[in-house]
Order: C-alpha cells, then sequence, then structure tokens
C-alpha cells in the first residue's frame, strides 16, 4: 500500500466528534434514556470521545458500553481460523434505551449488520443509531448512518486507514491505494 492522501488531521477528527456529538443531543433532545457503544476495536476509543464531548455540552455523563461483534461477522471464516472473542461490556440494559452505535468507518455495512444482531441478541433497544467518522460509500447492504464526521468518496481499490491515538500514538485518517 502507498500513502495517497490524508483527509482528517487530529484538529479535523475533533471538529468531526465534535459536532456529532452536539447532533446526538440535537435529535434525541437530550440525552436520556441513550447509551453509546462503540464497535471494537477504534469504535471504542471514538464512543468514550463522544461521551467526553457530550458531558462537557450537557453536563451528563451517558453511558458507554463496548460491542465485540467478531462471532457475528458473515467473513469469519474469512478472516482467521483463531478468531478471539475479546467480549461485548455495556454498562445497562439496553432493552428501552436508545444506542448510538459508534463505529471509525462505514463502508460495505457488514459490520454494522454485525452490529445490529449482536445488540439484538443482548436486549431490544428502543432505537439504534449509528454515528460514524468517515463514511466511504461501496454499500452492500441497506444500512444508512444517522451521524457522520465525514463523507469520503474512495474507490474499492483504496483503504481508508483510521489512526487514534489511544491504540497508534496519533490521530489522523488517510487514504491509502491498494497495489
Amino acid at each position: 500500500m502507498i500513502n495517497k492522501s490524508v483527509i482528517m488531521d487530529d484538529a479535523a477528527i475533533r471538529r468531526a466528534l465534535t459536532r456529532i456529538a452536539h447532533e446526538i443531543i440535537e435529535r434525541n433532545k437530550g440525552v436520556e434514556d441513550c447509551i453509546i457503544v462503540g464497535i471494537k476495536t477504534r469504535g471504542i476509543y471514538l464512543a468514550q470521545r463522544l461521551v467526553e464531548r457530550i458531558e462537557l455540552i450537557e453536563n451528563v455523563k451517558v453511558p458507554v458500553g463496548e460491542l465485540d461483534i467478531t462471532f457475528y461477522r458473515d467473513d469469519l471464516q474469512h478472516k482467521s481460523e483463531d478468531a478471539v472473542l475479546q467480549g461485548s461490556q455495556l454498562p445497562d440494559q439496553i432493552t428501552g434505551k436508545t444506542v448510538i452505535l459508534v463505529d471509525d468507518v462505514l463502508y460495505t455495512g457488514r459490520t454494522v449488520r454485525a452490529a445490529l444482531d449482536a445488540l439484538i441478541d443482548i436486549g431490544r433497544p428502543r432505537m439504534i443509531q449509528l454515528a460514524v467518522l468517515v463514511d466511504r460509500g461501496h454499500r452492500e447492504l441497506p444500512i444508512r448512518p444517522d451521524f457522520v464526521g465525514k463523507n469520503v468518496p474512495t474507490a474499492r481499490t483504496e483503504i481508508v486507514d483510521v489512526q487514534l491515538s489511544e491504540v497508534d500514538m496519533m490521530d489522523i485518517v488517510s487514504i491509502r491505494q491498494l497495489l
């Protein structure tokens, strides 16, 4: 792979998450009965950042959780023979709540479909909303995000690479070209 271009630096990521936090509050008329759930791995860190921003704006701490979708993926046999379930950790019952599902990149929609299946196995939310940092298009399933940091039209031969300081020691989103 070769690095093609940086599409979001740390300031752009910060601004996008602040805007998404405001949109979540607006759409839900506050954050009462909301739970923010990040899809492992980078979705968790984005979810935690959203919770921090919402707390600064509303002075309310929204429960945050982690969702492991490993065994819900439809491509598991292609990924690894030794897939490891890291476990989901939800702070509360999700039944009757508004769950805001958070991920870094929305592409085909298959990761989100797996996350929806995992959530429904855990409980019956009143509503599920989707927040993504980057929507790159190329959907294979009828899934559309409610909150988007940045829409980035891409080719299928490109990869959107999200790096977050909690994992990668820097905040940057770039597009890489497959060779």
